[in-house]
């Protein structure tokens, strides 16, 4: 005899466990795509660097590891901002606009900081995404 709540599980909290690790699963490939794309960041700004390093001088390779930084904690504050989303916000914050900003600021103020190296390296997190969504595909 078959009967209605035959796909239900007989306890409970065996039912709720599941409905949370069902809506756990997109944050949690979220946040496994949040760290692959900090770490695509990463390499692709340290062999950027280390080539640079090589093919010109240390001054220009330090600006463009500047920017590097800058351009991950750009990407990291958008990634917090996104994941924000779905708990309340109802737009992407605004606070890693600064970042660019306070680069172009800073190689305005500072003699040992370029300004193009430095936005090269902030602009490095680019390469990274294109590259995971190849690797993706």
């Amino acid at each position: 005899m078959h009967g209605e709540g035959e796909d239900l599980p007989a306890d409970p909290t065996t039912a709720v466990e599941a409905a949370s690790q069902a809506a756990a699963a997109p944050s949690d490939d979220y946040l496994r795509l949040q760290r692959r794309l900090l770490l695509a960041t990463l390499i692709v700004s340290a062999i950027a660097v280390l080539i640079t390093a090589l093919a010109f001088n240390l001054h220009i390779a330090g600006s463009l590891l500047v920017g590097a930084l800058g351009g991950l904690l750009y990407l990291r504050l958008l990634a917090r901002s996104v994941g924000k989303l779905g708990n309340g916000a109802k737009k992407v914050g605004k606070t890693q606009l600064l970042v660019p900003v306070v680069l172009v600021l800073a190689s305005a103020r500072l003699p040992q900081l370029e300004l193009l190296p430095a936005l090269l390296g902030f602009l490095l997190y680019k390469p990274a995404l294109i590259l995971q969504v190849l690797l993706d595909s």
